[in-house]
């Protein structure tokens, strides 16, 4: 048996900066936002991650989320198409407002860095050659 997709949930402690710095990196709203949640696409295939409220969220849980300012719970990688490009995306990422918790770096053959948004989720871009 096969899945057809697969999407994240993540917590927004304001959904509206949550808003304006996906939107300012140019990722596209994946449909309109309610007082709960709102959903962004990445990539070619339409990854769709969602952002609820820590209410909503933690209630789907059934317990507590991660507090990501302190804590680790996922690295999501978004690929780049050269080291030019992941140059790029740093110069975005960081006009955006986003902490950069690692600098620009060789990694085996690919090159990468990695950035956390408003609320410390943690994302990289990477760019590895034949992927």
């Amino acid at each position: 048996m096969k899945t057809k997709m697969i999407w994240a949930n993540l917590v927004s402690h304001d959904l509206q900066k949550t808003i304006k710095f996906y939107s300012d990196l140019g990722f596209k709203q994946n449909g309109k936002e309610t007082e709960e949640l709102v959903s962004f696409i990445y990539g070619e295939k339409n990854f769709i991650i969602n952002f609820f409220i820590p209410k909503r969220f933690d209630n789907a849980l059934r317990g507590k989320s991660a507090d990501t300012k302190i804590e680790n719970e996922i690295i999501f990688s978004l690929s780049a198409d050269s080291r030019e490009n992941v140059d790029e995306w740093y110069e975005i990422v960081k006009k955006a407002g986003a902490e950069i918790f690692s600098e620009p770096e060789n990694f085996q053959q690919g090159y990468t860095f990695g950035f956390t948004d408003p609320d410390g989720h943690k994302f990289n871009f990477l760019y590895w050659p034949g992927m």
